[in-house]
């Protein structure tokens, strides 16, 4: 394997570049609590292990040559975006931090939690810009006279692990603005905002 320093910088690069992983996780984050932000951070975590697997099996490779399965992906990924964005610009409800607190431990905040872990997963599972991460960057570091698949994995679990590492500090500063929760005009244009970006990223992952 070739020097690892100019790939983790790289990949760093990537992982802190805001995306639409940034944005749904700031939304979560901050409507429901950092707790849904971990959630999500873990759901992104599963969503790559899924991309490292599937590369190891080689159908990576097949995937980025199938047109059809290519498209398939990238534009499921696409609506995908696009149908949380609608969602968050057309949502009425709003979270005070009281409201927070109350339902911390309440089936309803299990399912947020839950919501975000699973828009997480699918988000990174339906990008295509993953499936082009595996077959164009991390070859670049990858010596074939050695073990590919092991090489593969260390990439591939170095890249997992910074961005857990970004998207956890991202979770602990959104905790110290939670005080703007109490603020339903905030929560209202935030929540707008939102929506319009993860529609733009959508867009953009179907053009």
């Amino acid at each position: 394997m070739e020097s690892l320093l100019p790939y983790i910088t790289i990949a760093a690069m990537m992982v802190v570049i805001p995306g639409a992983d940034t944005m749904l996780l700031v939304k979560n984050t901050l409507s429901y609590g950092p707790k849904a932000g971990r959630y999500t951070v873990l759901g992104m975590a599963t969503g790559l292990s899924f991309w490292t697997l599937i590369a190891i099996l080689g159908l990576a490779v097949v995937i980025a040559k199938s047109v059809f399965l290519f498209s398939a992906i990238k534009y499921l990924g696409a609506a995908y975006l696009i149908f949380l964005g609608l969602k968050s610009f057309f949502a009425k409800s709003t979270f005070s931090l009281k409201e927070l607190q109350e339902h911390a431990k309440t089936p309803v905040k299990k399912r947020h939690n839950k919501e975000s872990f699973l828009q997480a997963l699918l988000s990174n599972i339906l990008n295509p810009k993953t499936v082009l991460l595996y077959i164009t960057i991390m070859p670049q570091f990858i010596n074939l006279n050695e073990n590919v698949n092991q090489q593969l994995f260390i990439l591939a679990s170095i890249l997992t692990l910074l961005a857990v590492i970004w998207f956890l500090i991202l979770v602990y500063l959104m905790d110290f603005a939670k005080k703007w929760l109490n603020n339903p005009k905030f929560q209202k244009v935030f929540q707008k905002s939102a929506g319009i970006a993860l529609v733009s990223f959508g867009i953009k992952t179907g053009v």
